[in-house]
């Protein structure tokens, strides 16, 4: 795990502001990047990115609520799929269009000139950038489907148009494919960001890493409609040794530090707003337990992913869930647990656990990634064991559990991958939502007084697209069947 802190990013993020809101600042010109350094945006742009994936803030994300992970105290609105009053598309939208990337491609432009980066570093600089870019694209189109690309944050089309999420999709894999070709070939040279790195601290291995763990991560997303190109590009991660995250120690985060603004989302959320929104669900927390669900064990991390139940009229030690759509008591149920609440916790964007889960799910499509579905099953759940603070141990009686054992434990193989991923996946909610979205499991409730029918597979689109950019916003809506939360993207196929 990297120790890269953010001191400074504020300073930073001064020269590198960005344009205003979206939907009030439309047409405002953007910044000229040559007036200031390149490191500056892509902090900003890192910070910004991390954020938008791992916080807990309801008016961008819910999905701990749509994963069965968290229940609501006081306001359940958002839990049950609420995604209007709040406007979480439009602020989600705006995090990795305006807050994002908009300062990577101000970054890109600056990085040539720079003074501050040494000429042989630039090249793996603007690779930085490049699969930074990369990953909130991808967010994007995995989040609504179509939408603008082409012609996005381009100053002289405030009424961009929406590309097809396919077409955008098969781009940002060829993208992909040639900033890993551009690291393979500058692997010896550093990125030239250094400290000002904040994910991985100007390292261009982990960068690799990451470039390549996004590759295997992308080919399973599209495997159910396009399986040929997904065991190409799976397979393609593997070809040469030592490419993939290999540990914990290579888990693509980013450490925040103890000074607002730049700590720990989640601590913002559960400690220094001085509130108590959030709860355990009961769902996942009794499948912890091991008293509901297909295993029949308590979970090593249970005392780490929720706190016991402060209410003197339960037993101590006592870890209880809240039902999701409705208001919870806040000392009678679960609440998150305190290694949520530390103020530097990584934002985490992939981890070592994730990938291990991949090559079993891989592995048992058929790919030859190495190894057994099996193995990486094992090295999966051990790695996010180890990652909560679990031991070695701990893990290996965990996995001894016929209800847990790869080759004992019930469900089909994809639906064992698919409910150990969902609880590592714990911290990392849009990861789990788009991984429960691909694999179809486990079978989660809809909420209590949902406001839809589903639990939604996409967010709608931003309102002010409606209002500014409505001809386009029409289309997309028509192409991909409707603006609707339960409108299946492209690779969603079961």
């Amino acid at each position: 795990m990297k120790k890269i802190l953010l001191a400074g990013v504020s300073a930073l993020a001064l020269t590198a502001s960005c344009v205003g809101s979206l939907d009030d600042d439309y047409n405002v010109d953007p910044k000229s990047p040559t007036t200031a350094p390149a490191a500056g945006f892509i902090a900003n742009a890192e910070r910004s990115l991390t954020r938008a994936v791992v916080s807990p803030n309801v008016n961008s994300n819910p999905l701990r609520y749509f994963t069965q992970y968290w229940a609501a105290t006081d306001y359940p609105t958002e839990a049950r799929y609420d995604l209007n009053t709040r406007n979480i598309p439009t602020n989600f939208w705006n995090s990795l269009y305006r807050d994002c990337i908009q300062d990577l491609r101000a970054a890109k432009t600056a990085i040539p000139n720079d003074i501050t980066i040494p000429e042989a570093n630039k090249a793996n600089a603007l690779a930085v950038a490049e699969v930074l870019e990369i990953y909130a694209w991808a967010t994007l189109v995995e989040t609504y489907g179509n939408i603008p690309y082409s012609e996005a944050l381009d100053f002289n089309k405030p009424r961009p148009k929406y590309d097809d999420q396919t077409t955008i999709y098969n781009d940002l894999i060829s993208r992909l494919d040639v900033v890993i070709r551009a690291l393979d070939t500058n692997a010896s040279v550093s990125t030239g960001l250094g400290t000002n790195d904040l994910i991985n601290g100007g390292s261009t291995v982990l960068w690799t890493k990451f470039a390549y763990a996004m590759k295997l991560r992308m080919a399973l997303v599209i495997a159910d409609v396009d399986n040929t190109k997904a065991k190409a590009m799976a397979e393609s991660t593997v070809a040469s040794a030592g490419k993939l995250l290999a540990s914990n120690a290579d888990n693509i985060d980013l450490t925040f530090n103890g000074t607002f603004p730049n700590t720990n989302p989640l601590f913002e959320d559960l400690v220094r707003s001085g509130r108590q929104d959030f709860v355990g669900a009961n769902y996942f927390i009794d499948r912890l337990k091991g008293v509901a669900g297909p295993v029949k064990a308590v979970d090593p991390r249970l005392n780490d992913y929720f706190n016991a139940a402060t209410s003197a009229s339960l037993p101590a030690g006592s870890f209880v869930g809240g039902v999701v759509g409705t208001t919870n008591p806040k000392t009678t149920i679960s609440q998150p647990g305190t290694k949520l609440r530390a103020q530097t916790l990584p934002g985490v964007l992939m981890s070592y656990a994730q990938v291990e889960f991949l090559l079993a799910e891989a592995r048992s499509r058929g790919y030859a990634v190495g190894g057994t579905a099996e193995s990486h099953y094992n090295a999966g759940v051990t790695a996010s064991i180890l990652e909560w603070g679990g031991t070695a141990a701990e893990a290996t009686a965990y996995l001894a559990n016929p209800t847990v054992a790869y080759t004992t434990a019930p469900g089909t193989e994809k639906q064992k991958i698919a409910y150990q991923e969902w609880v590592a996946l714990y911290n990392q909610p849009v990861e789990s939502w788009t991984t429960w979205r691909r694999l179809d499991y486990p079978n989660l409730p809809i909420a209590v007084q949902a406001v839809t029918d589903v639990i939604p597979v996409r967010y709608v689109y931003p309102v002010v697209e409606q209002n500014i950019n409505g001809a386009n916003y029409s289309e997309a809506a028509a192409a991909i069947g409707g603006d609707k939360v339960g409108t299946k993207l492209f690779w969603d196929k079961f």
